[in-house]
């Protein structure tokens, strides 16, 4: 029984977390309300307007407080600020309006280009490229602030433009017709001496790459040259191989530029970069780099030590002198200072999260490589149930080598350059069991924590083929799960695990691979994720518990497994406080008891249809109760199509009742 399915989008940014997403400031955010703080942009204070933008860039973060400030009209309020005459104030805006499309999503993006953030946005980039080259601050100020104004603006403005292009096309538009590529590139150039300003163009520049005919016609010889020198940098840090792999990924999106002559070693190059990228074991450079930063720690705390004992030594000296003023000691904070909400170096952790989202991007890319368009579901059907689709499946996975081939679809040339680089070992081998000691390191430090879910990502088993890669990954997954004697309960961990076995379970199942993990173990898992207090935990069981049912209701004597998920299904559906959640749970019903005599006699027993029928007009009422104003428009549309299935559903059981046995 077919359902309809819900919108999907291109990926978001890696983490929140990670060297991409700004963040303003460390702990509770000030509790300032949104009308106060939006009142004091038009101070005449220059430094009243930086701290009110720091304060407001401080509580986007949150997504629970954004709705406040879209009511006051954020957007026009911040939106001539990007073009303010303080070049502070200009920073600090562009970082309030980055964190509003970050953490805002689709339709808060969507809504900022409907209210032109795109005038003040290109102006200010455009203004940012024009004087990137000149000196605009004294050199003696530049040294006592320790920045570089124009530079600092320019990538806030970047990553501004990077959040709404990946998620309008309109912004996209705008991109193409005010000819903002030129400036991008210009900022490119800094490469060599501002490595995260090069990675956010990198970002934005594939992004704005991706399907766009339109702007291919603007890359002459001159833009190939920015790319092909960043491309060339024999810099070795994970910042720099995450900057090579961005323009990889930008340069096959423009492949269509490059001359036929020269594709074949175009191609050679781009592969070169990700070979590169993913041969680096990230597990060992976690550890290498941890204790990197504590031996930067011990070392910054020992010197502190000194200089504290130095200035008790000075103290005493100066105390004899009555009549000499005191030297302030440590750090001296004017008014309004935001020093302090800005983030303290952890250039290890960057480094880390840099090597993980060069290698994600890697195995992405290549998954587009390898299939540049996208079939549509007739199609998939189609080729599933061909003689193409199994001598696909023989020469995409050669179980003698162990070695994940390359896709008939691509060609001589390419196949080859796949196998020169050794693309296929390099990808199986990210599917290895992620180090023990990497993953404690992460578990035990919250700075990286975050970590644990990116590297789980990198297993991305979209990029994997064959049996035995997919029960491996899984039976690592499992053991990661089920080698303690207690669940996890960690609610990083659990988003990361469940995430990763929803998207492994799914595959398996569309490939007709046996499950790596036994009801039982499943049924737990899902009893500990489902009291989480994380929405995506939560959807992530659930919807494990229908991949999984949906498989076993094809076999044998599984009716009474069956009639545990589906109790535990029917009660998440009923008393889960997330409509979404609940959607979710619905959806796995009707996936697990959709066909099947097991799931047939199951349904009867646990009394599934009158269960669903007394309980339809309640999910109807709260749809209409709760609908508006706690879900996005987006969730609405899933939650419509669950309704609609619901319907159908006990239609389609109904109808079962009634067909002789």
């Amino acid at each position: 029984m077919g359902k309809s399915r819900a919108r999907r989008f291109r990926r978001a940014p890696f983490s929140p977390t990670g060297p991409e997403q700004r963040r303003d400031g460390e702990g509770d955010p000030e509790d300032e309300p949104a009308a106060e703080l939006l009142e004091k942009l038009q101070h005449p204070s220059a430094e009243v307007r930086e701290y009110a933008c720091a304060s407001i860039s401080k509580l986007l973060q949150q997504k629970h407080v954004i709705p406040a400030f879209l009511q006051r009209d954020v957007v026009r309020c911040l939106g001539p600020l990007l073009m303010d005459h303080s070049l502070a104030v200009r920073e600090t805006a562009a970082g309030a309006l980055r964190n509003l499309s970050a953490c805002g999503g689709f339709e808060v993006c969507d809504d900022m280009v409907t209210k032109d953030i795109m005038t003040p946005l290109v102006a200010l980039l455009k203004e940012c490229s024009t004087g990137l080259d000149a000196n605009q601050l004294s050199p003696k100020k530049c040294r006592e602030m320790n920045k570089n104004y124009i530079e600092d603006i320019a990538n806030e403005a970047i990553n501004l433009l990077w959040n709404v292009c990946e998620c309008n096309n309109t912004a996209v538009s705008i991109f193409n017709k005010e000819g903002c590529l030129e400036s991008v590139l210009h900022y490119m150039k800094k490469f060599s001496t501002n490595v995260d300003l090069a990675i956010s163009v990198a970002n934005c520049l594939q992004a704005v790459t991706e399907d766009n005919p339109d702007l291919l016609s603007s890359f002459n010889a001159s833009a190939q040259q920015v790319l092909e020198t960043v491309m060339l940098c024999p810099e070795t840090t994970m910042k720099h191989i995450l900057l090579r792999t961005l323009i990889a990924g930008t340069i096959w999106n423009i492949k269509d530029t490059i001359p036929p002559g020269s594709l074949g070693s175009m191609v050679n190059a781009i592969l070169k970069i990700f070979s590169e990228s993913l041969a680096i074991d990230a597990g060992e450079t976690i550890i290498r780099m941890n204790e990197a930063e504590k031996n930067r720690l011990k070392l910054a705390a020992e010197t502190e030590t000194e200089e504290n004992m130095s200035d008790v030594i000075d103290n005493d000296v100066l105390s004899e002198d009555d009549d000499m003023e005191e030297i302030p000691k440590g750090k001296v904070r004017r008014e309004n200072d935001i020093s302090d909400l800005l983030p303290s170096d952890k250039w290890e952790l960057k480094e880390v999260t840099a090597l993980l989202m060069a290698q994600q991007t890697a195995l992405e890319i290549i998954v587009n490589m390898c299939c540049s368009e996208d079939p549509s579901d007739d199609e998939w059907e189609e080729l599933s149930s061909s003689d193409e689709s199994d001598l696909f499946m023989e020469n995409s996975y050669n179980e003698g080598s162990g070695l994940l081939m390359s896709p008939l679809c691509l060609s001589d040339e390419v196949n080859s350059a796949f196998l020169n680089n050794l693309i296929p070992k390099k990808i199986l081998e990210k599917t290895a069991f992620p180090n023990s000691v990497a993953l404690d390191i992460c578990m035990h430090n919250p700075s990286w924590k975050p970590l644990i879910k990116n590297i789980l990502l990198v297993s991305d088993v979209d990029c994997l083929g064959g049996a035995s890669a997919l029960q491996s990954l899984a039976e690592h997954l499992s053991q990661l799960v089920f080698s303690k004697t207690e669940l996890p309960t960690d609610t990083e961990f659990l988003e990361a695990i469940t995430s990763a076995l929803r998207a492994l379970l799914q595959t398996m199942a569309s490939k007709n691979i046996s499950q790596c993990m036994t009801p039982e173990q499943l049924l737990a898992l899902c009893e500990a994720g489902i009291h989480s207090s994380n929405v995506s935990v939560r959807v992530n069981v659930v919807s494990i518990l229908g991949i999984s049912g949906s498989v076993l209701a094809k076999g044998q004597d599984t009716a009474e497994t069956l009639k545990m998920i589906g109790k535990f299904l029917l009660e998440v559906a009923m008393k889960e406080s997330s409509l979404v959640v609940a959607g979710e749970a619905l959806d796995a019903l009707f996936d697990v008891f959709a066909d099947g005599k097991e799931a047939e006699k199951a349904a009867v027993q646990i009394k599934l249809l009158p269960a669903l029928k007394e309980f339809q007009p309640v999910f109807k009422m709260r749809m209409r109760k709760e609908g508006k104003g706690q879900y996005s428009t987006d969730q609405l549309c899933v939650l419509d199509n669950v309704k609609m299935n619901l319907r159908r559903f006990i239609a389609y059981q109904e109808a079962l009742g009634k067909t002789p046995t």
